[in-house]
């Protein structure tokens, strides 16, 4: 202290700004080091997250996906024969019988009509085009699937492939049921494509469609998956997507990133007509247990329960005692059937089916129809408040129409319906997408009612201003019809209706 007394005022005020300058430093310091701390405490949060995987990558690269399938997938366009009648315009002129005699060795008739010499209207066959569809190549030797919807009806099938190529295919088998046909081509080495597996697709997976929308060859959509079971009240869960699909993708493949087909596209949700962000897709594993069998048999063969089942209400699950919504509820035994002879009542819940849990009403028909007929399953059902174990002997169902050879009609038959129409009743899911539950649907289609533009498919609610509520009527007012005058129809197609007038051949 005594030297520091000594010292100049400058001195102090140099020392005391030196310790000011050092107390900076100090605080400094420490301040600094708390920061460092902080960020040092921080260091293994960041690194958690820099170690978390990342979920979302960036939007995919289709290209070599494209060019690595797109070889297989195939434009397919059918056409049908339509019989129209023409009078032969030299019948009854000698001379110009003469003429084609002596000039071109045209010979007269050697059989000539007593009645002024009149012959009979020739039928002449017209090829005339009916729709165009997609399909893709599953073997080298040249098998092609599709949706039964594209061939349905058709007198030819041509395809073609990526490289401009056109070939006759024969139909080898169609279900309208899962709406699948295997078609065949004659050929060898041809590209084909890799089969995946729809049971392990998810939800937001990244997929593309290949197919000819609007016939436009090749055309290559992309989207996501929306839902891998959606249940649309047909015979089996469809894939749900958001790829664009329009008219022609019928049939196209599905194909994920590993260039692998899990779906056939099949149906499209929209009250246009044209797509609205969401498509139908049938999963590649059941299509091809259904391939299977059109390729050995050329129909599919199903399980049959006879029984007609209801949705249980979580209401009605509660009062049998049901600790949950499950199961399917019968609502009548067919008397003679299956379930009959094996016991089964009205009122029962099934519960399980051959060690399958059944835990919709829409399920049952779908594992019961994939199971072989004749197979002695074991039902579990619950009645009276328990479980109790049956065996049924199943059955076969009757085979779907569009499998199943065409009937052939008889001449008489044929020349009742003038129309040239072959119709059926409504099918339940046919009936819910009708305005009044009503109408017939367009089985096939020639002569004059191709002419007018009617496909199969087409559902006819009136005719001649009369409402047409089932098959029989339908045939009974076509057989009244007067050959000389134009009929009216009222014909859906898709969600919309229009009158079609049809000018019967004479």
């Amino acid at each position: 202290m005594k030297n520091i007394r000594s010292l100049p005022v400058e001195k102090h005020i140099s020392i005391l700004i030196s310790s000011l300058l050092i107390s900076a430093s100090v605080f400094a310091g420490i301040s600094h080091f708390s920061t460092s701390s902080d960020a040092i405490a921080q260091v293994p949060t960041t690194a958690q997250q820099s170690q978390a995987p990342v979920l979302v990558t960036g939007l995919p690269d289709f290209t070599q996906l494209v060019e690595k399938t797109s070889p297989a997938v195939v434009n397919i366009r059918t056409t049908q024969k339509v019989s129209q009648a023409q009078n032969d315009p030299f019948a009854d002129d000698d001379q110009a019988q003469e003429m084609l005699r002596r000039f071109f060795g045209i010979p007269a008739p050697t059989q000539p009509n007593p009645r002024n010499r009149r012959q009979a209207p020739k039928q002449l066959e017209q090829e005339v085009p009916r729709g165009v569809g997609s399909g893709f190549i599953v073997s080298q030797d040249g098998y092609v699937l599709t949706n039964t919807h594209v061939v349905d009806g058709a007198s030819e099938v041509y395809v073609k492939l990526n490289d401009k190529r056109e070939f006759k295919a024969k139909v080898i088998g169609s279900d309208r049921r899962t709406d699948v046909a295997v078609l065949k081509i004659e050929g060898s080495k041809l590209p084909k494509m890799a089969i995946g597996d729809s049971d392990k697709i998810r939800a937001g997976e990244w997929v593309i469609a290949i197919g000819s929308p609007f016939d436009l060859d090749n055309t290559v959509t992309a989207g996501i998956i929306s839902s891998k079971a959606r249940d649309t009240g047909d015979f089996l869960p469809l894939i749900q997507t958001d790829v664009a699909v329009n008219p022609g993708n019928s049939g196209g493949p599905l194909i994920n990133m590993r260039g692998e087909v899990i779906g056939i596209n099949s149906q499209i949700y929209s009250r246009s007509g044209g797509y609205m962000g969401i498509s139908f897709a049938i999963p590649i594993d059941e299509a091809m247990r259904v391939v299977e069998q059109l390729k050995s048999t050329g129909t599919v063969s199903r399980g049959r329960l006879g029984v007609e089942i209801a949705d249980l209400s979580k209401e009605v699950a509660e009062s049998l005692g049901l600790s949950k919504q499950q199961g399917a509820l019968i609502a009548r035994v067919e008397a003679g059937g299956p379930a009959d002879k094996a016991g089964l009542q009205d009122g029962d819940v099934i519960l399980k089916f051959n060690g399958i849990a059944i835990e919709k009403r829409t399920d049952l028909p779908r594992v019961v129809g994939g199971t072989k007929p004749g197979t002695k399953a074991n039902v579990v059902i619950w009645r009276k408040g328990a479980q109790k174990e049956i065996s049924a002997i199943v059955g076969e169902a009757e085979p779907d129409k569009a499998s199943a050879k065409p009937e052939k009609r008889s001449k008489k038959e044929s020349a009742e319906n003038i129309l040239g129409l072959t119709v059926s009743d409504l099918t339940d899911a046919q009936k819910r997408a009708v305005p009044n539950a009503a109408g017939v649907v367009i089985e096939s289609v020639e002569g004059a009612a191709a002419l007018s533009g009617l496909r199969p498919g087409d559902v006819i609610l009136m005719i001649n201003n009369v409402d047409i509520k089932d098959a029989k009527q339908f045939e009974s007012i076509a057989a009244k019809l007067d050959a000389k005058k134009p009929v009216v129809l009222l014909v859906r197609s898709g969600q919309s209706s229009q009158f079609v007038v049809i000018r019967p051949v004479q």
